[in-house]
Order: structure tokens, then sequence, then C-alpha cells
């Protein structure tokens, strides 16, 4: 299973665990890349995840989202067709980076786009014709554990 995981994604193990939410989304994103190191899943990168990791001001952030990112296959590209992909999407209500995101994995053809953000996992739930499935770490990991 080709797996594409976000920013806030990839964040989530270093955020302080404050609430039971994350708690929970951090042991399954700690799962999810158990199974990575085991080779149950392909982790999926995007030059539009590294040029956000990039943007991150905590170095300790960055190098460990980086350090998970070498896991990754070669990175997705950004193009004319992942741009317009994209494009379409903003139109549909997804903020550009996550849209761009979403495009990326699309055209990797990866099977799921993992997130913690609640808003973008609500709006991906009303576009009928996303080529990945938008799912938090909770429920990735569950389905991988089945």
């Amino acid at each position: 299973m080709k797996v594409y995981l976000d920013n806030c994604c990839l964040q989530r193990p270093l955020d302080s665990r404050v609430s039971t939410r994350i708690v929970l989304e951090a042991e399954a994103v700690l799962g999810i890349l158990t199974l990575l190191e085991s080779g149950r899943i392909v982790l999926v990168s995007s030059e539009a995840l590294l040029f956000e990791i990039d943007r991150t001001p905590n170095s300790v952030r960055q190098v460990y989202a980086l350090e998970v990112l070498s896991k990754a296959r070669r990175p997705v590209k950004l193009d004319e067709r992942i741009e317009k992909r994209a494009a379409g999407l903003v139109r549909l209500g997804i903020k550009p980076l996550d849209a761009l995101h979403l495009a990326s994995a699309e055209e990797a053809h990866a099977d799921c786009f993992c997130t913690c953000d609640d808003k973008l996992l609500k709006k991906a739930q009303t576009i009928a014709r996303l080529r990945t499935r938008v799912v938090s770490p909770v429920e990735l990991i569950e389905e991988l554990e089945r």
C-alpha cells in the first residue's frame, strides 16, 4: 500500500500530548512508521511536502520530518498536470498547499493520503472524484492492522 503522510501527520508524534486525540493520532503515526520499516507500506513524498517542511521554523521538527521522508521513494515533482489538478481542488474548497499535496498523492497513485487536519478530512469526503482516499492516522492504522 502506498501512503502519503502530510506534514501535520508527520509532525504529530512530536506534538504535546495534551489530549486523548493527539495521543491516539501520535501512536497511530508511530504504528504507520513501524509498518513502513517492516515493508508493509510504501511512503510517498513530494516537492510540495519538502517545500512545506523546509518552511518549518523548528529545526528539530524539520530534521525529524526529513528523516522520515528519507525512507520514501523519489519525491513526486511538481509539474503542470499536478498544478492543474491542484487548481481544480482549490476550486472545490481545498486550501492551495493541501491541494498540491493531494494532487501529488494522486499523481503517485497513493492509496491513502493521511492527515490530522479535520477541515481537510471533512472537505475531502464531499469530493466525489478523488483518486486517493483521505484518512486520519487512526483510520489508516485500523485498516492496516485488519
